[in-house]
């Protein structure tokens, strides 16, 4: 899609991937509907963009909440005409291993990485279907390809989302709406705690800066691939785990004593008062 034809629907506005990919999509010249439930981090977000002007608008609303995501989609409808690219970039991401994982935090990773994007996607489609051309851009994880120890409900909720879209794109295949699926690996922003970011610079593992994710999401809705993960070794990685997953099995095993030193660390943080 030419980028000055865009009007998106992006939620997980307020975060530091999504304020990027707006403020990315802004300067290309598209109009962008930022959602977010933090109504303060929302309004931050849009004085960051104001430069942008009319092309900007931003909706508060909990995607977990059957009512807001109804509101959400009334409004999507029709602003500025109506949108016509989906960008699911909301997520939540935990860190712990699985055993010590709190049961609630269980049920919002479901809530938001899987079920929101369904949601909206189903509750969306027959207003994209009715535009001259339509996108829909889930955003996924490289732990959607690889299950990573520390990040179990995270790694099957991007699994899942992954095989949604790969469902959905193949369905809509001879439709005018587009599917896709991006999955970013770790990237400097405020979702992941200040253990998370020493355990990867101890194992070597690289941290994208937010605003690389936002040119990948933008490039992908201007041209034709359906879906890529970006990052090296990350992208050779989701590959060989497909077809020689043991061996994956190994290398991540070493890793083991490392990541469960800063899970328990990220443990012991959420206990204190």
């Amino acid at each position: 899609m030419k980028s000055q034809s865009i009007r998106a629907l992006l939620t997980g506005g307020a975060g530091g991937i999504g304020v990027a990919i707006a403020d990315e999509l802004l300067g290309r010249g598209a109009a962008v509907l930022l959602v977010d439930r933090d109504e303060a981090a929302l309004a931050r977000a849009a004085q960051r963009l104001s430069r942008y002007s009319q092309r900007v608008g931003t909706l508060t609303a909990d995607l977990t909440r059957s009512a807001d995501r109804e509101r959400l989609c009334d409004a999507a409808a029709s602003w500025q005409g109506g949108i016509n690219v989906l960008v699911n970039n909301a997520g939540v991401n935990h860190f712990h291993m699985f055993a010590d994982q709190p049961p609630e935090q269980l049920d919002l990773a479901i809530a938001i990485n899987l079920q929101a994007p369904m949601h909206l996607c189903r509750a969306l489609l027959p207003h994209l279907q009715r535009q001259p051309e339509a996108c829909i851009l889930n955003t996924g994880s490289v732990f959607g390809a690889i299950g990573y120890p520390g990040y179990a409900v995270y790694s099957a909720t991007k699994f899942a989302v992954r095989g949604f879209t790969e469902a959905l794109r193949r369905e809509l295949a001879d439709t005018n709406v587009r599917v896709r699926y991006l999955a970013p690996r770790a990237t400097r922003t405020s979702i992941n705690t200040s253990a998370v970011e020493r355990m990867n610079d101890e194992l070597g593992v690289t941290m994208d800066p937010p605003e690389l994710v936002a040119k990948a999401v933008c490039d992908m809705l201007a041209g034709g691939r359906v879906e890529a993960v970006i990052g090296w070794p990350e992208k050779l990685f989701a590959r060989l785990n497909g077809v020689l997953p043991r061996l994956v099995d190994g290398a991540l095993r070493k890793q083991l004593p490392v990541i469960r030193r800063y899970a328990g660390e990220t443990n012991v943080a959420a206990t204190k008062p």
